[in-house]
């Protein structure tokens, strides 16, 4: 073996140790709280990716969309085939810029975190995605103490993945693992329009 492949060797087998040692350490077993935000792309889209991977597992789902819902997504199209496993509830009012109606929008929250509070109540559920909670938050559609006080009560099992820019930091202090996306270019900048299938 020549000698940049022995140190390749060496440098893969310290980083086994290291990679060992802390899934060693990683021993609870417990529901987690995941927080995507950021103003880049992607956040939904990888919450409806751990959606697609619990259900992968034979997992019961719950999906709660805040804000979006004025028309069909292709992640509902997708999910609604799943009846039996996925319960998906959707706002249905749209974007708030869309609405320009704060009481409508408050009322239709209100609505719609019931129904979220329905999936984080029950133990059959094993993951809730709460796709652009934090906006609602940011607009204090919702009070953030009682979305934390659900939060806090829920099976010890469950997971919860909440996404959508500005979460508030009361959110992000209780959650396991929060992502930050960041944008470094995004095509809707530069003229290109919204499309099926990569937005929509």
């Amino acid at each position: 073996m020549n000698e940049e492949k022995q140190r390749h060797r060496r440098r893969m087998q310290r980083h086994k140790t290291v990679v060992d040692a802390a899934v060693a350490r990683a021993t609870e077993d417990r529901g987690i709280i995941i927080v995507l935000t950021g103003n880049g792309k992607g956040k939904s889209s990888s919450g409806f990716g751990m959606v697609a991977r619990a259900l992968g597992h034979g997992f019961k789902i719950g999906i709660v969309q805040f804000i979006k819902g004025s028309f069909s997504t292709g992640e509902e199209t997708f999910f609604r085939r799943f009846p039996e496993e996925v319960q998906y509830h959707v706002m249905g009012t749209g974007f708030t810029w869309e609405t320009q109606d704060k009481d409508k929008d408050i009322a239709a929250a209100e609505v719609t975190w019931t129904q979220a509070e329905t999936l984080l109540n029950d133990p059959d559920i094993a993951l809730v995605l709460l796709d652009e909670l934090n906006i609602v938050l940011k607009l204090r559609y919702l009070p953030i103490e009682r979305v934390l006080e659900t939060l806090a009560k829920r099976p010890p099992q469950q997971h919860v993945v909440i996404t959508g820019r500005a979460a508030p930091q009361a959110l992000i202090d209780v959650a396991d693992t929060v992502t930050e996306m960041n944008v470094v270019k995004h095509a809707f900048q530069a003229g290109i329009k919204a499309q099926k299938g990569i937005e929509l």
